[in-house]
């Protein structure tokens, strides 16, 4: 895109896209809004952040600066791989107009972790090859994020401080020991955001053929509960026993005479 050339575009985010899944994705309305788009001559389509949601159902309090939402992994292409079956929607199914997390979340994670199953069990070769290799590629921060998932599961969702003083310490052992342990659950967040990559490029590079260009959004920061932070406690401002010792807001102003208290550990910038 030439950034000397004038642009309209839209501010739509992907969850709030409609479609018979409870939330907006990657899936067909994706594309038919990148259709309109180009058809009404608008050349930039503006997200949000993308990354997993947190408290408030949140992309600003994410476990995560990294990986992408579940949510929008979209449904339709693991079915025509063949690793979902039919997918049944609730009796009551879900609102059209509006999003009840409450509902989706719990239910859109059943239908990839039946996904999963169906591509561990009977994925081509050189499918499994391609995670593979995936993985290898972004091990960076993969491995970090999937272990973290992994062992918040196990700890029934409780924060990552509140682990057993080897886990939330590091010790090369216990993360050595815990890797093993839960190499299953790890294996299913790596299949979630290997599918997250895929169809996001795929739906970029669909956009970009049409002269519609993507603009993205970044988390300025994450949550305190998050893997960055539980794998790199030295970057943020925590005391001895992991807690913020200052986070996150804004000074009271006009519209809020109160100010508002974020909650986010902010950097260490002198380590960064």
């Amino acid at each position: 895109m030439d950034l000397n050339q004038r642009a309209a575009g839209v501010l739509l985010h992907v969850t709030s896209l409609p479609g018979p899944h409870g939330v907006g994705d990657f899936g067909p309305a994706a594309y038919h809004f990148v259709d309109w788009l180009a058809g009404c001559g608008q050349r930039v389509w503006q997200w949000l952040p993308t990354t997993p949601i947190g408290p408030g159902d949140s992309p600003y309090q994410s476990v995560s600066a990294f990986a992408g939402s579940p949510l929008m992994v979209a449904l339709e292409p693991l079915q025509r791989a063949g690793w979902l079956p039919e997918v049944e929607l609730p009796e009551e199914g879900f609102d059209a107009a509006h999003v009840d997390f409450a509902r989706v979340v719990p239910w859109r994670m059943a239908q990839l972790r039946r996904a999963a199953q169906g591509f561990f069990d009977d994925a081509p070769d050189d499918e499994q090859a391609a995670l593979a290799a995936w993985c290898g590629a972004n091990a960076d921060w993969l491995d970090d994020y999937t272990l973290f998932m992994a062992l918040e599961q196990a700890a029934g969702g409780h924060p990552w401080w509140t682990w057993s003083d080897s886990l939330r310490r590091r010790e090369p052992a216990a993360l050595a020991a815990a890797r093993a342990q839960h190499a299953d659950e790890i294996a299913f967040w790596q299949f979630v955001q290997w599918c997250f990559d895929r169809q996001c490029g795929a739906l970029k590079a669909y956009a970009n053929e049409r002269g519609v260009h993507i603009l993205g959004d970044l988390p300025i920061f994450i949550a305190h509960h998050s893997a960055d932070c539980w794998a790199r406690p030295d970057l943020y401002e925590l005391d001895d026993d992991f807690q913020p010792t200052v986070v996150a807001g804004v000074p009271p102003d006009d519209l809020g005479p109160m100010g508002q208290r974020w909650g986010n550990p902010m950097y260490r910038w002198d380590r960064m």
